[in-house]
């Protein structure tokens, strides 16, 4: 029996990345997936591997900065299987948005209004939207576990990517707070925070992983981490195994944030 069966879990941002692998693993370890991405296809895809694989899962598209695409994810996974046990607000943006937005990555003095307030949107509103959805479902049901990809950057500050710094120190704070607020709920929040993952979100900037020396400046590990290696982590933070577990900021950055 997996550690997650019979669960249903939430996740957004399934297309890709980080949150593909956790969809993935979370299937394996017996909970059923329900996959919400901007790029229905690329959750299509997802969700037909699950499948394949003998799991169960669904594919919903929508934007989840969208307060009203995040309704439709809600009720299309409580119309099909009743529950919401995990919720993993996974969706997001980083450097590899500044090439499709240019100027959403910048330092504050030249970031443009309209790319603040998008990359907050995509990053930090998107949990508050879902959050505040799934919480009275979970709420009736006696509880669940609620999951916020955030990032060490939530941690520490960068020359750029102000609204990218300032997004993920917001979502560990949120993550405390809910621990706090529904507690006596029996509803589990914590943030899953990622260090330098190989992923297509973070490739503009991978490259400095390649020479050895300066890879472990950045993380004496030397390497960076697999999108699968994340995924577990949100698996014990899902799985009843993690059921005194709330509020915390779980790192896992071949570290990173040790040596900072």
């Amino acid at each position: 029996m997996g550690r997650l069966e019979g669960k249903v879990a939430l996740v957004t941002g399934a297309g890709s990345g980080i949150a593909q692998a956790i969809a993935e693993v979370f299937a394996r370890e017996g909970a059923t997936v329900v996959g919400m991405g901007r790029t229905k296809s690329k959750v299509d895809a997802v969700i037909a591997g699950i499948e394949a694989a003998g799991g169960k899962g669904l594919s919903i598209g929508g934007d989840v900065a969208v307060e009203a695409d995040c309704e439709a994810a809600v009720k299309a996974t409580i119309d099909a299987y009743g529950r919401v046990d995990i919720l993993v607000n996974g969706a997001g943006v980083g450097y590899s948005w500044g090439e499709v937005s240019p100027g959403s990555m910048n330092p504050v003095d030249t970031t443009p209004s309209d790319k603040w307030h998008e990359v907050i949107g995509i990053n930090l509103h998107s949990m508050y939207y879902m959050s505040k959805l799934v919480i009275p479902h979970m709420k009736a049901q006696g509880g669940g576990s609620i999951i916020h990809v955030a990032s060490i950057i939530g941690f520490l500050g960068l020359p750029d990517a102000a609204a990218y710094c300032t997004a993920k120190g917001g979502i560990i704070n949120l993550t405390r707070h809910m621990a706090v607020a529904y507690a006596d709920d029996n509803i589990r929040t914590n943030a899953l925070c990622p260090g330098y993952t190989d992923t297509p979100m973070i490739a503009p900037v991978i490259s400095v992983f390649e020479e050895a020396e300066t890879a472990k400046t950045i993380a004496p590990m030397g390497r960076a981490g697999t999108p699968e290696e994340m995924a577990y982590g949100a698996v014990y933070l899902a799985s009843d195994e993690a059921s005194y577990t709330t509020g915390i900021s779980l790192a896992i950055d071949g570290g990173t944030l040790a040596k900072a």
